[in-house]
Order: C-alpha cells, then structure tokens, then sequence
C-alpha cells in the first residue's frame, strides 16, 4: 500500500484526476493505479471511443450533440467509479473535465473518500511534451485556449498541481503524500 494516500482512515479512495490534453493524465493515472492495492485505472475517454457511429466528438464550437455525449460520458464514469469502490477498488479515474462540469462531475460520483487532482503544467511544457507525443492531441484546439480554459474557468476544488518540472514519478510521489489532506471533496 503506498503511503500518504491511505493515511486516512480507509484503505480506499476515488482519485478523479483531470487536466488538458497532454498534460499527464494517463501516463500519471496508470503509475498511480499501479501503485495502490486492489485498484482500477478508469479512462473516461473509453466511453468516447465505444461510440462506433454516431459520434459526436467537441470541438471549440460543440454542437448539442456533443455536449450531451460528452455529459453521458462523465455519466458513465461516475457510475463506473462507484460500482467499482462498492466492490472494494480504489479507483484513478482520468479525463479532461474542464469549467463547470468538473463540479457536476464530483456530484455525480457518489461515493467517497473522493480527491480531486488537477494537473496543471505550463501552457510551454505541454507545448514540449506534445511535440514527443506519437498522437497529435489537438485537433482544431489550441493548447493556450485549453490551458485559459483550465485556469480561468475551472473551479478551484482539489489539489492543483503545477507538473511543468516533474517526471511522471515525482508527480505521483506528490500525488500520494499530499492527495489525501488537500485533495478530498466532498
């Protein structure tokens, strides 16, 4: 069992870990996951792609259409989050969730403990880590847009971390000595 996470008084939490694209979310979620007991690595993102036809991805203009997939999506990972702690897992779950949803996204999930973790690198260090990604993340996005997004708009609930300088090692490490005292929600 890592320490720092579980220092509370359960072996068991929901970490829902958010952020833009490229900013660390999966490769973060999969370490983190990787070093708990009995845990899920949940990907919002696998709701989008079970669309076959009929998807309707956002885009900086959405249609309604995407905005309901996109809610059904969060639905889905909130109900997935839930059965899997009821059956005894601690759960990483990992997408961007940006605004206001973030808030409707902590509300749908049910059970707690539930900490929130906001990646936040630099606009400049996602810029760098994209340019090593073998997927192109942004579409018809731009990191900046995103990045205004997530820290004008996003509300400030969880902990907030500046992953700019850290190796996806050292951001976990912060994440499990700190996630439990300054992460919770309730």
């Amino acid at each position: 069992m890592a320490p720092g996470i579980m220092s509370g008084m359960t072996n068991q939490a929901i970490i829902l870990i958010t952020g833009i694209q490229a900013a660390g979310k999966s490769t973060i979620a999969q370490l983190l996951a990787e070093r708990l007991d009995r845990s899920v690595h949940l990907r919002g993102d696998s709701f989008r792609r079970m669309i076959v036809s009929g998807r309707a991805d956002m885009t900086p203009d959405p249609s309604d259409e995407a905005w309901r997939q996109l809610r059904l999506r969060y639905r889905l990972t909130a109900l997935a989050c839930d059965e899997y702690f009821r059956e005894g897992f601690s759960v990483v779950a990992q997408d961007v969730i940006l605004g206001a949803p973030l808030t409707e996204v902590v509300r749908l999930i049910k059970q707690r403990p539930l900490l929130v973790v906001v990646l936040a690198p630099r606009a400049e260090a996602v810029i760098e880590r994209e340019k090593a990604r073998s997927k192109d993340a942004y579409d018809e996005w731009t990191i900046e847009a995103l990045d205004k997004g997530l820290r004008e708009d996003t509300p400030r609930i969880g902990l907030w971390l500046d992953t700019s300088d850290q190796t996806p090692e050292q951001t976990v490490a912060e994440i499990l000595s700190r996630a439990w005292a300054e992460a919770s929600v309730d």
